[in-house]
């Protein structure tokens, strides 16, 4: 089989020109799923946002940073887990919940504070997942267009 040569009967089109088109195409999905990743994690970011910020939660007074505030992020919602394991730690006088007795009448204070404090440690981590999926999000459309401007 023959190959087609940069002649003015096949329009001017190179080998070159056409072997850059799976590349283009790479580009192509790279900026796809680039654009998928930054929309879905900004819109995860908004929704766990909005969530924290319906529960109305402001941060203890006694907290070691942002007192006073209302937690609606990340840094806010880690302030306020780390200030309910102190006073957890307090009623439980050292012990976890899993240390307590049984019978022990502050357990459930225990648990409940437990509780609450994971719930804010993973909206911590969801709001990581979210910023971490739109900064590679970013980061793939600039490879994709990268891809697309060096091809032949």
């Amino acid at each position: 089989m023959s190959h087609p040569v940069e002649t003015p009967a096949h329009g001017g089109h190179s080998e070159a020109r056409r072997g850059g088109g799976p590349v283009r195409g790479v580009g192509l999905v790279l900026i796809i799923a680039g654009l998928v990743f930054t929309v879905a994690g900004v819109v995860a970011y908004i929704a766990v946002q909005q969530t924290l910020a319906d529960q109305k939660i402001v941060v203890a007074d006694d907290a070691d940073m942002f007192a006073g505030k209302d937690v609606k992020g990340p840094f806010t919602a880690y302030a306020q887990a780390m200030v309910i394991g102190k006073h957890a730690k307090d009623i439980g006088g050292g012990k976890t919940y899993a240390e307590l007795p049984q019978n022990d009448p502050n357990r459930d204070t225990v648990m409940t504070a437990s509780f609450l404090q994971a719930s804010l440690f993973t909206s911590v981590v969801a709001f990581g997942v979210a910023a971490m999926a739109t900064v590679l999000g970013l980061l793939l459309v600039l490879l994709g267009w990268a891809l697309r401007r060096m091809a032949p």
